[in-house]
């Protein structure tokens, strides 16, 4: 008996692992697995927005931090003229800085969504996707009221996915916070000290009304 409950312990761990590894190096299963969390977060910890909100945008970014390349782009929000102005301490100090504006605004957002559900599409060659290392995993966020488009660009680092832009409802959220640092260096005379002091990520509504 103890034989067959080491081995039935072993197959489930197999399992776990399988999943594990499938959600890693498969960019469909690494998106859905995440968006399920966090949907499971916002049905579960809705009240935590309210009553604890610093708690709330930990669990956000727990689940949500790990899977953005942060560094490509914050580097890509600064574009390749005002990236190449600023000196290596103040690219490093603006990808500290957007890393936690861009949290901070997704948690507000997603506290917004209510009690809504994520479909990921699962395209039939997913299998045949093994060589690429950029790709696009799309999504539906359905709110209940109405269905809205989500566009996950992704970028294969180090052989794990990660993202590098997000398109919902068909606002470009990269390039929206790209204009946005452009007319903030223009408005500080393209002092990127100050720039990079002053931002704030706004993204509206993030393509949601």
């Amino acid at each position: 008996m103890l034989h067959l409950h080491k081995n039935l312990l072993i197959f489930f761990l197999s399992i776990l692992t399988s999943i594990s590894l499938r959600s890693e190096t498969n960019p469909h299963y690494f998106i859905d697995s995440n968006a399920q969390k966090m949907v499971e977060l916002l049905t579960n910890h809705s009240d935590l927005f309210s009553s604890n909100r610093e708690a709330y945008e930990n669990k956000i970014k727990e689940i949500f931090e790990p899977m953005i390349d942060f560094r490509r782009v914050s580097a890509s929000v600064m574009g390749k003229k005002y990236y190449l102005i600023a000196t290596k301490e103040e690219r490093s100090k603006f990808e500290l800085v957007f890393k936690d504006s861009l949290l901070d605004t997704y948690a507000e957002t997603l506290a917004q969504w209510g009690n809504s559900t994520i479909t990921t599409e699962f395209p039939d060659n997913i299998a045949k996707n093994g060589n690429l290392k950029n790709i696009e995993v799309k999504q539906t966020l359905d709110t209940g009221s109405s269905k809205y488009p989500i566009s996950y660009k992704l970028r294969l680092v180090k052989k794990k996915w990660k993202i590098v832009n997000i398109i919902i409802n068909g606002v470009n959220l990269g390039l929206t916070f790209r204009n946005q640092f452009q007319a903030l260096a223009i408005s500080n005379d393209e002092n990127i000290e100050l720039t990079i002091e002053n931002w704030v990520s706004d993204a509206g509504d993030a393509g949601i009304s």
